[in-house]
């Protein structure tokens, strides 16, 4: 018999645990939006279903699958609470390639789906839509499928007109397909269209602000989620995710505050959820911030503390928001920031490297080991790091994972140019420069990261500076600064490249910016001198 929907409010003030989640349908306190889910399950199931998928759409997997398995305990026969299984198994659908016995346990749940109780032909079609998503996945690949199961999507929406979950799960999937190339952002749009008219009449659920912001998490289109990001996370406080998903827009706009804000509770609430890999996301973001306001201290203190988090990753647990690897990914991404943000190059020539199973988040500790030794004097002790920059790109070639293929190879294209430069080639090296920045101009950063560890344009803008060629530099600063604004290194090389070119007006404005973005600095960088130096001689 099919049950009436019915809405679940989680309103509730403390964190869930664990423990906890499997006695009632969520602690006292916990808060994740409204969600309502129709199904043909027993009606004691009902609660627990709601707050599974309340879960799923914040991408708190490791609840979500813990309570989509407690409605199985309550009612076996409930065939769509394997749908839910098979998605938490899928993880973050912007994490990359998904690999591992977590595909062949995602086939293994819908399959489970299909073959379990008396499901409707709605919930037929959930479970065999989540299905194309593993179907065949030693040899078809994950585009491939990601594209079958939005197709799958599309069918079982237009079938079911009336079906909100269907439509906002379909406009994922959606997004799920954006190739990082497409700069008319089809997908992203047509996806952000069936998104906004939703919301407009279900302003309290969590999936649609969530999934407006990844919808528009590119640089020309970010500000349109703005009152999505500052709304979503007091609609879900409760999840660390919902806490950190907000700064994916506060960063792409360059308001560093509110992205250290909102990623200060994201840390502390999945640390008190032991969601260990999620905490260090946001620390990484977090540390970002910092570093583009010359909160250098603040950054320091989260550097401090992040080996203490990272000690405590469990890379066979299952993720939530942020997959185990996003967990390394910070790790070191935040030694790195710290070091190449506040040009301290020795510092990051002298990186220590953590191998791990994830060939993207090694690269990052390369990279920068590279770029320091070439900038500080030392060209030739960066090609050890080149040369293992290639080899992880061709570890992941042969794994048939292009996007990072291609970002590591972008990485090794900058360093090779730097330590080309600053091995007296300097023409040599400025060509290489201007391929790499623009081989990662019509490309994307990943979701994993609040930016690239060091922006390939801007460093071609610091190239040409260094070369004399201030004008040159001062339009790769600009273009820049299109992509990612209010990045302290980008508006203080504009500033710098406007002053060597004699552009006073152009340079008074770029310095004002810097010491703007920076009014709150808790460190003397030479540079914050250097404007105010400038501002005060240009005010006279």
């Amino acid at each position: 018999m099919k049950h009436i929907a019915f809405a679940l409010t989680i309103t509730l003030t403390i964190p869930w645990t664990a423990a906890a989640q499997h006695e009632q349908h969520g602690a006292a306190g916990e808060k994740l939006g409204t969600v309502h889910f129709e199904t043909s399950c027993n009606v004691a199931t009902r609660g627990d279903f709601d707050r599974a998928v309340a879960l799923l759409h914040s991408f708190e997997y490791r609840p979500a699958m813990e309570t989509f398995t407690k409605v199985l305990a309550t009612d076996s026969s409930c065939a769509i609470a394997y749908w839910g299984i098979a998605l938490c198994h899928w993880g973050n659908p912007f994490a990359g390639l998904k690999a591992g016995p977590a595909l062949e346990r995602g086939r293994e749940a819908a399959d489970q789906g299909l073959a379990t109780g008396r499901p409707t032909p709605r919930e037929k079609a959930f479970i065999a839509a989540v299905g194309e998503l593993y179907n065949s996945a030693a040899t078809v690949p994950h585009r491939d499928r990601t594209l079958a199961y939005a197709s799958a999507m599309e069918a079982l929406q237009r079938d079911h007109p009336q079906d909100m979950e269907a439509k906002i799960f379909y406009a994922l999937a959606v997004n799920q397909t954006a190739p990082p190339t497409d700069k008319t952002y089809a997908a992203q749009l047509k996806a952000a269209g069936i998104l906004e008219p939703l919301w407009k009449a279900h302003p309290d659920h969590p999936g649609l602000p969530h999934y407006i912001i990844h919808a528009y998490d590119h640089p020309p289109l970010a500000a349109k989620a703005l009152d999505a990001a500052r709304r979503y996370a007091k609609i879900a406080p409760s999840a660390p995710h919902a806490l950190h998903m907000p700064s994916h827009t506060f960063t792409r706009v360059g308001s560093w505050k509110e992205s250290a804000d909102t990623n200060i509770a994201s840390e502390a609430t999945a640390l008190k959820q032991n969601v260990v890999a999620e905490a260090l996301h946001a620390m990484d973001y977090q540390a970002y911030a910092y570093l583009q306001m010359a909160q250098d201290q603040a950054a320091r203190g989260v550097l401090g503390r992040m080996s203490g988090v990272a000690a405590k990753l469990d890379l066979t647990a299952m993720g939530g928001a942020a997959p185990p690897v996003a967990g390394v990914y910070a790790r070191n991404a935040i030694a790195a920031r710290y070091a190449l943000e506040r040009g301290a190059w020795a510092e990051a020539a002298a990186l220590t490297v953590q191998p791990s199973p994830f060939p993207y988040a090694d690269a990052i500790t390369h990279f920068a080991r590279a770029l320091g030794a070439a900038r500080s004097g030392a060209a030739a002790a960066a090609g050890p790091d080149i040369e293992r920059l290639a080899a992880l790109r061709d570890t992941l070639a042969a794994a048939k994972d292009a996007y990072w293929t291609e970002q590591l190879d972008i990485q090794r294209q900058v360093a090779t140019a730097w330590q080309t430069f600053a091995g007296g080639k300097r023409e040599d090296g400025l060509r290489l420069m201007r391929a790499a920045a623009a081989a990662e101009d019509a490309t994307d950063k990943s979701a994993i990261s609040p930016g690239p560890i060091a922006p390939a344009r801007e460093l071609l803008g610091e190239m040409l500076l260094e070369a004399g060629q201030a004008k040159d530099a001062l339009v790769a600063f600009e273009a820049t600064m299109q992509k990612e604004p209010n990045r302290f290194r980008g508006a203080y090389g504009a500033a710098r490249a406007a002053e060597a070119a004699g552009d006073r007006a152009k340079a008074s404005r770029y310095y004002q910016q810097v010491l703007t973005i920076a009014k709150d600095a808790d460190t003397q960088r030479a540079e914050l001198q250097h404007a105010r130096t400038y501002a005060g001689q240009s005010r006279r």
